[in-house]
């Protein structure tokens, strides 16, 4: 039988993944089903809990936050913008025009 820790860390641990948002791009794999089975494991850890709290919450992202200088890097300052909008526009099933992927025009 479980033990009240080994309880409370799954609940823990279940809670964390209601809130984990869901993948649009791989609805048959979800991180938040992997957590929920983690949280029946027996030998679960506070460490692994708070490890996910962690990746959850974007804690290594407040604690080392990236420079300006890394996010626009001068040979194309507009990258990493254009990478996450064109993944946001994919998530929402909107695709580049075929000119615009032939000519190379964002």
């Amino acid at each position: 039988m479980a033990t009240a820790s080994t309880r409370q860390l799954s609940q823990k641990l279940g809670a964390i993944a209601e809130t984990w948002t869901r993948d649009p791009f791989r609805a048959n794999l979800q991180l938040q089903t992997f957590l929920k089975s983690l949280a029946a494991h027996p030998r679960l850890t506070p460490q692994a809990v708070e490890a996910t709290r962690a990746l959850r919450d974007n804690d290594l992202q407040k604690k080392y936050p990236l420079s300006e200088r890394i996010l626009r890097p001068a040979s194309s300052p507009l990258h990493y913008d254009r990478l996450v909008e064109g993944f946001e526009k994919s998530a929402q099933g909107i695709g580049r025009p075929w000119w615009k992927v032939f000519f190379g025009v964002w």
